[in-house]
């Protein structure tokens, strides 16, 4: 009897741990019960998106228009500072360009004005957004007018458009001002823009909107926006924030403020999706090589622009039949009008080549720029981050390129400290890189042609193929296509046509070019030591690059034997070389340009036709004319 009812309890016990075992499976999965007991669900947990809708408070209505804009969530800058910005909290967000930082503050705004009043007539806006540019200013809006309630009302007022149009929309009432600091101020001062009862106060690439360029202007709209009785919320979003940009905020901002870095203590202060890259170059040979560097990093149906640093020298490019191809000009002497039929036909790939001053720099949002060209090192490292944001936007790759002249090297070395990036030193595309990206835009070309036209030309491609062959005959017609007829090199140091670039390498370490020149000797006579150009040490100190005239090959073909201490050999890319001054010794230079001055920069003291000076620059000590060198003494 007392062994059935202890057997009875056993059955009930082992039912009851079934039943809870039961339960516990059915109970929804809790973060605790993982950690827990991981055997009670297999199923890999997915990792929840920060960025993802349901995490804030967005209306159904706004999600549906994000969405059919293609934003499926939220980026970084968006869902980092959403939260502070509908709470009412004034913010200071630093991020790189490039990441929807207009999305970022123009998104929670309009979500708080979503059930704004449609009846009442808006004698003064409720928010202004600042921003540097018309262009900018006109990019704003737009992106404003895909995600506001149909009843908001939105304007955009800039210099350069007509007065009449613009004052019968604040006749009209307006609920969201996007504009440049000295149209507001216009209308302001002629007492037909009242900015007391805003409600936000936005300012776009704030680090430009309070420097000295716009820093009187900024002060007297805000001295009416910011008063005792109305203290409007403020958001500034820069790529940058210098410490000033604080200071000279300070009074409009609250104790409640909040600071967003999405940088934070990473040096490089520019978009991680571009690759960033120097070429040293002459004046003379830039445009062609700038063609070059086209071809090979965006191509036929790429996109790129040229930021130069006058008009003048815009203009001159666009007009520089070397470059050929299809291109247009946008600065300040362009008519607006003009100016946004320019850029509206760039989005839509009506041409492929945009040439610029800073007026395209900062915050356009042109999709898939594929390659940035900056004809020379500016003057402070915030204009190369906004110039090289115009590529690798919306986490797509870019490429920015900026050209240097012998003696600005300075200015890229002072760019790679300041904005945190590293500049991989390259040299002139070289003829087979041209090649091979002229023959990919030419076979993409054939895609073009009309399966009806393909049918006039059948006769003579048959008659082609007979001649030369099925491969032979497509080779040629696809070379003349990418208009390749002949085989041009060019130095990879200096990009000067006519040149091929060797590297030396040796198994001791160097000191100076004394042992390289040391090597040469023993193999080539003075006449092709003579013609050696442009001598440069590696980093690595095991060797050295060097140009030789392209028709010097056959010599080195002829006369390099080689041996088991040093190897000669042309290049492809060039390795990383040491700075300073190097290459000629006892004072004695030679060059690739005859000139009344030993350099690009005018030599010291003397000159002359071979390059003679003393105590040269390092720029001085490669510069190239037509004369000889003296053989070094030492080694």
């Amino acid at each position: 009897m007392v062994e059935l009812e202890k057997k009875t309890k056993l059955k009930k016990s082992k039912k009851n741990l079934e039943d809870l075992g039961n339960v516990v499976r059915r109970r929804p999965r809790t973060r605790s019960m993982s950690e827990v007991d991981d055997t009670i669900d297999d199923k890999p947990k997915l990792e929840e998106d920060p960025g993802d809708f349901s995490n804030f408070k967005i209306s159904k209505k706004t999600v549906k228009k994000l969405i059919a804009n293609g934003v499926n969530k939220l980026f970084p800058v968006q869902y980092t500072t959403y939260n502070a910005i509908l709470d009412g909290s004034d913010v200071i967000v630093q991020a790189r360009t490039g990441t929807g930082k207009t999305l970022g503050f123009a998104l929670p705004v309009l979500e708080k004005l979503k059930n704004i009043d449609s009846e009442q007539k808006r004698k003064s806006p409720l928010v202004l957004t600042l921003a540097p540019t018309r262009e900018l200013a006109i990019q704003i809006c737009k992106e404003v007018e895909k995600y506001k309630p149909r009843q908001m009302t939105i304007s955009c007022f800039y210099g350069g458009a007509p007065y009449d149009k613009q004052e019968q929309e604040l006749r009209n009432g307006i609920d969201f001002l996007v504009g440049t600091p000295g149209r507001i101020l216009d209308h302001i001062n002629k007492g037909r823009l009242d900015v007391s009862k805003l409600q936000y106060v936005i300012l776009d690439e704030a680090d430009r909107m309070m420097d000295m360029g716009f820093q009187e202007s900024m002060e007297e709209i805000l001295s009416y926006a910011y008063t005792e009785d109305n203290k409007p919320q403020t958001l500034l979003f820069s790529a940058t924030v210098p410490a000033w940009l604080q200071k000279n905020s300070e009074k409009y901002l609250t104790k409640n403020l909040k600071k967003f870095d999405l940088i934070g203590r990473d040096k490089n202060k520019g978009a991680t999706t571009v690759e960033h890259k120097a070429i040293k170059c002459t004046y003379w040979d830039r445009p062609s090589t700038i063609k070059d560097i086209i071809q090979q990093y965006s191509g036929k149906f790429g996109k790129t622009i040229i930021f130069t640093s006058t008009k003048q020298e815009a203009n001159e490019l666009a007009l520089n039949s070397v470059i050929n191809m299809d291109s247009q000009v946008l600065h300040g002497d362009i008519q607006q009008k003009q100016r946004e039929l320019t850029l509206q036909s760039f989005r839509n790939g009506k041409f492929n080549c945009l040439i610029a001053t800073d007026v395209a720099a900062r915050g356009l949002d042109i999709p898939e720029v594929d390659l940035v060209i900056q004809t020379e090192p500016p003057k402070d490292v915030d204009s190369y981050i906004h110039r090289a944001g115009r590529t690798g936007r919306a986490g797509r790759k870019g490429v920015c390129i900026i050209f240097y002249k012998p003696g600005q090297e300075y200015g890229v070395a002072a760019v790679e400290h300041k904005a945190g990036i590293s500049f991989t030193r390259i040299g002139a595309p070289q003829q087979k890189d041209l090649i091979a990206a002229s023959a990919e835009d030419a076979v993409r070309s054939l895609d073009e042609v009309k399966e009806d036209v393909i049918s006039y030309f059948l006769d003579c491609a048959r008659d082609l193929i007979e001649k030369r062959g099925a491969e032979k005959a497509l080779a040629a017609a696809l070379a003349y296509i990418s208009g390749t007829t002949e085989i041009v090199n060019r130095s990879m140091l200096t990009s000067q046509p006519g040149y091929t670039t060797y590297l030396m390498k040796q198994n001791l370490e160097l000191r100076s070019t004394g042992l390289i020149w040391h090597t040469l000797r023993r193999y080539f006579d003075q006449t092709f030591i003579d013609s050696i150009k442009g001598m440069r040490i590696c980093k690595d100190k095991l060797g050295c690059v060097f140009d030789v005239p392209t028709e010097s090959i056959k010599v080195i073909e002829e006369c390099w034997k080689g041996d088991k201490f040093s190897t000669l050999e042309p290049i492809t890319e060039l390795p990383e070389l040491m700075e300073g001054v190097q290459g000629f010794q006892n004072n004695t230079g030679a060059g690739y340009r005859g000139s009344n001055s030993g350099s690009w920069n005018n030599g010291n003291n003397r000159g002359g036709n071979g390059g003679f000076g003393n105590k040269r620059t390092f720029s001085q000590s490669n510069s190239y004319n037509n004369s000889s060198n003296k053989r070094p003494r030492n080694f």
